[in-house]
């Protein structure tokens, strides 16, 4: 692991509370939409999906002793499962969906166990650097086709409108505070964007109509119901889920220049975003992940205090039970939210590169360019065209980056050759 890089790891103490608060804030905007979005294509509720992030995000930081900064946000690799279990959302079967979700928590607990077991080390043999670099770089990649989408929407809508400059003004304010900006202007460039971009779109009468009811509502809880065939869905789901867990605590380790797979340590970390999971089940809610978008955010900032981000989880739960505050986020048009995304997912990808130079991996070494370029190129296609498997009545379907990982896993294991021995240290 690299050494430790000049950052701000102690938020309150180098900058104050107030602006420990903003920069959490901050990190809400970055989650808010791909977390929203899980629910509106799912038909389950976002008031309880919010809820259910900022409980799991809570609970992460308490079972990994406050160490690690990241964000649960919920997780697109279970819509395939959801669209399986519950077509169209439909609210009758969504319980059973819930349901398998709670099991494919538990799963992340068998793992955690093994792990606690037998070592890290048996386990983490599985994914060194040449495993886990590309398949960072990947989690950027696969998201940028996103960013642009939420960039051209509005423009691609209204024809002669090019609302798309509001994204490039987003970017350019990002760019412009994160280079030349200094103090609190240059750790906060993405909420600076959003507030710059968003006068700037609602002068030119671009930003999305306001509408919500209400001033305190709880969200709308329902308990799971439990079927062997959406348990089994769900549960294959997370096997795949839970090696893109382990390229995500690898991503923010390097970013933050710190070994979390060590201290706290991957059993510590499966129970959190395992059993995070697991409650957001319970509550009627998706599955979570840790959430890149806000990996993009600390890699951009230099905010390394996991605190800023539990700021982001009461936030959260805030929003979830204030239906004002919900309403007035979602008037943020998508090219402001296109054009900051089109930057933290592009520093996501920067970091698994990064990830590669540090630990000096051999691409003289024929095996290795072999298993980062199956990694690439089958994370893209298969992200294009997933890979469907029919067991029964229930169709399973695999996303680019759980099939990437799958493929490099195995080539790893297989190939001779091998110069990478995992360190602990």
């Amino acid at each position: 692991m690299a050494a430790t890089q000049t950052g701000i790891y102690d938020a309150r103490k180098q900058l104050g509370l107030p602006q420990s608060i903003i920069l959490g804030i901050q990190h809400v905007f970055a989650m808010f939409g791909a977390t929203v979005l899980v629910p509106l294509i799912t038909g389950l509720s976002v008031s309880v999906t919010l809820f259910c992030a900022g409980i799991a995000t809570l609970w992460f930081h308490f079972i990994t002793k406050g160490k690690v900064p990241v964000f649960l946000g919920s997780s697109f690799a279970f819509l395939g499962a959801f669209a399986s279990i519950a077509p169209g959302g439909d609210p009758a079967l969504l319980p059973y969906a819930t349901g398998g979700i709670v099991c494919a928590g538990l799963v992340y607990v068998i793992l955690a166990a093994l792990i606690y077991a037998l070592g890290a080390k048996r386990v983490m043999t599985l994914f060194p650097p040449v495993v886990t670099g590309p398949i960072i770089v990947l989690i950027g990649l696969i998201l940028a086709p996103s960013a642009l989408n939420n960039c051209l929407s509005g423009t691609l809508a209204n024809p002669g409108q090019p609302r798309w400059i509001i994204s490039v003004l987003a970017i350019a304010v990002i760019i412009i505070c994160n280079i030349w900006g200094k103090g609190m202007v240059k750790i906060l460039p993405i909420l600076i964007s959003i507030i710059v971009s968003y006068i700037v779109a609602f002068a030119l009468g671009w930003t999305k109509p306001l509408n919500f009811s209400g001033v305190v509502a709880l969200p709308p809880f329902h308990f799971p119901k439990f079927e062997a065939g959406a348990i089994v869905t769900c549960v294959v789901v997370a096997l795949a889920a839970i090696i893109e867990h382990v390229g995500d605590v690898a991503a923010i380790g390097a970013t933050c220049g710190k070994n979390f797979i060590k201290d706290p340590g991957l059993t510590r970390t499966l129970l959190g975003d395992g059993i995070g999971t697991s409650i957001a089940g319970l509550l009627g809610g998706p599955a979570n992940t840790t959430y890149s978008e806000n990996t993009g955010v600390v890699a951009l900032t230099g905010v390394y205090d996991p605190f800023v981000l539990r700021v982001a989880a009461v936030v959260a739960i805030l929003l979830s039970v204030i239906p004002a505050v919900d309403g007035f986020i979602n008037t943020i048009p998508d090219e402001v939210i296109g054009g900051i995304s089109f930057v933290l997912y592009g520093m996501i990808s920067a970091i698994g590169l990064r990830t590669l130079v540090e630990h000096k991996v051999d691409f003289a070494n024929q095996r290795n360019v072999l298993i980062a370029a199956i990694i690439m190129v089958s994370g893209l296609a298969f992200n294009s065209s997933p890979a469907q498997f029919q067991f029964g009545e229930v169709t399973l379907s695999f996303g680019g980056l759980a099939c990437a990982a799958v493929l490099g896993i195995v080539l790893n294991a297989i190939l001779p050759g091998k110069d990478y021995v995992f360190d602990e240290e």
